[in-house]
């Protein structure tokens, strides 16, 4: 059922069209001239609008879809015209309407189809706004001292073409960040192309950046591209370069320098323009200690790094995230937007979050699903721990110790689903038992 406002000065008109829209339940108004029908749009929101382009008094139908689309953008029009003034029908199109019917009206089922086709286009806008709004690069930060160098340095460096290296913990958003790095640069028109070096096999990576041909290894029934190629024009995003095994790390270095490469079991030279951004959390610096990271290729790499605070460093920003994440996540669930209430937001602020911002994420998807109505109840959260009074790096630790223990209890200790529930990566999760002897 839709809402719909029908304007026209001869009642018999409006009485046939409210009657045939009758049938297919839409609710309507009627309006005599353009002022009674602008009082009406001020009132309430229609999903569509009949009306005659000749109106007495001092708005005519022109004026009034000027005025309407003005109100309610979103709104269809239908306009009704006189045989023979096609011209002014096609003006009114042009101001935004959706289509027109001549007078008199030849059936109710003409007039049907096309407030079901108008209507149809509504959705259809409507449905495309809110995929935009979910993909729409959320802000960095909110307004929190800790994120101000990250933010001047990304309006630095965004406009140039240097290579990126963003820094921090596991779940800090440093996907987000290269996006808008991304949004922000000339390059923005071309694709953003993300790599997540930790998800992918040994086996299958080579393959995964720099394609293969046909019959290169068992099961390459065809030629494939890889993920520079796809990246042609655009950025290519390494995340978790760390994961990155020498003799790729050789191969890595290579495209860098000379901006070409062979696909897996070939032999012709592609070229490539791209953008590289890289991100990482492990502590590079030690890994070219212990050889397990390529030299050359991190000073390649680090051209311009970015460290991403942690999220317990940034709590100014931690309750409007929250909240920026819930409408996403309400969207995306296809639910009205949910709001926190007093309780839940004052979980979120006590929680250490030591997966960051995607054990944030994880949490409230997890209470939006559980929640009942339009409000997110601190008991539908799973909060694993508090921040402590003192913030020294052993406390610090003992916090992502017992919030790793806890997760491991809660999932009947299955290290997969551990570590999605903590935000963090599967062999981020393997170190961090290693390091604080949990088995």
């Amino acid at each position: 059922m839709a809402a719909i406002l029908i304007v026209d000065d001869e009642a018999g008109i409006r009485e046939f069209l409210a009657d045939a829209l009758a049938s297919d339940d839409h609710a309507t108004t009627q309006a005599s001239n353009g002022i009674d029908a602008l009082r009406h749009l001020h009132a309430r929101a229609f999903d569509l609008m009949i009306t005659d382009l000749k109106l007495p008094g001092s708005l005519d139908g022109v004026d009034l879809l000027r005025a309407a689309r003005r109100e309610q953008p979103e709104m269809e029009v239908i306009v009704l015209t006189a045989h023979g003034t096609v011209e002014t029908a096609v003006e009114a199109m042009k101001l935004g309407a959706f289509d027109y019917l001549e007078k008199p009206v030849g059936s109710p089922g003409e007039l049907r189809v096309l407030v079901s086709r108008a209507l149809e286009r509504r959705k259809l806008v409507a449905k495309d706004e809110v995929q935009r709004e979910i993909r729409r690069i959320p802000p960095l930060s909110y307004g929190d001292p800790a994120m101000e160098p990250v933010t001047k340095a990304l309006e630095k460096v965004a406009p140039t073409n240097s290579t990126v290296l963003l820094l921090g913990e596991s779940g800090t958003g440093k996907e987000l960040v290269a996006e808008a790095i991304h949004e922000r640069s000339p390059r923005a028109g071309g694709p953003f192309v993300p790599v997540n070096c930790a998800a992918i096999s040994d086996a299958l990576m080579e393959s995964e950046i720099f394609g293969h041909e046909k019959g290169a290894f068992t099961g390459a029934t065809a030629a494939r591209r890889g993920r520079l190629e796809l990246a042609d024009g655009g950025t290519l995003f390494l995340d978790e370069i760390g994961e990155l095994k020498p003799e790729l790390q050789a191969k890595l270095l290579r495209v860098l320098q000379d901006r070409r490469f062979e696909r897996v079991g070939g032999t012709r030279t592609i070229e490539v323009d791209v953008r590289w951004i890289a991100a990482t959390n492990r502590d590079l610096t030690a890994m070219l200690a212990g050889g397990q990271f390529r030299e050359d290729l991190y000073h390649r790499l680090a051209v311009f790094p970015i460290h991403l605070p942690a999220l317990r460093e940034r709590r100014q920003d931690i309750l409007p995230l929250a909240e920026t994440l819930l409408t996403r996540i309400s969207a995306q669930l296809g639910r009205p937007p949910l709001r926190l209430d007093e309780r839940a937001r004052e979980r979120i602020l006590q929680a250490a979050w030591p997966g960051n911002v995607r054990e944030l994420a994880n949490a409230l998807e997890r209470a939006a699903i559980l929640a009942d109505g339009d409000v997110l109840r601190g008991e539908d959260l799973q909060v694993l721990t508090t921040v402590p009074t003192t913030r020294s790096a052993g406390t610090l630790e003992e916090i992502e110790r017992e919030a790793i223990r806890r997760a491991l209890e809660e999932v009947s200790g299955n290290r997969r689903r551990a570590a999605e529930r903590l935000g963090m990566g599967e062999r981020t999760l393997y170190e961090k038992l290693k390091r604080y002897g949990i088995s």
